[in-house]
């Protein structure tokens, strides 16, 4: 299982890089966030649950205008990509569930 932290201005070229290449399931969070903090335990499981996919975290605070760019008006959100295709996104302010990220991702396939 791979981690991938987007932390500096290089990373928006990054973010289209990865985003043209691969799986990758980007998940936007930031540090102050509650609901970001209650899946944290749990996102280990899910990452290696589905490891055909690079989960690649995304600070909000960081990249603001890359998630304005991408609607990603509330967090956590995730949208998945494959190849440069959009295969789906969770994106909504609302606390996510374990079982709620895995159906997301199981309707992926």
């Amino acid at each position: 299982m791979e981690e991938i932290t987007l932390k500096n201005l290089e990373s928006v070229e990054q973010y289209t890089e990865l985003r043209n290449t691969g799986k990758h399931i980007f998940v936007f969070s930031a540090d102050w966030c509650k609901d970001c903090r209650f899946i944290e335990p749990f996102m280990p499981d899910v990452e290696a649950k589905y490891s055909e996919y690079t989960f690649i975290h995304v600070d909000r605070d960081q990249f603001i205008d890359l998630c304005i760019e991408q609607d990603v008006f509330g967090i956590p959100s995730f949208i998945a990509y494959e190849g440069g295709r959009e295969l789906g996104r969770f994106v909504s302010k609302d606390q996510k569930t374990q079982e709620e990220i895995e159906r997301f991702i199981e309707n992926l396939k």
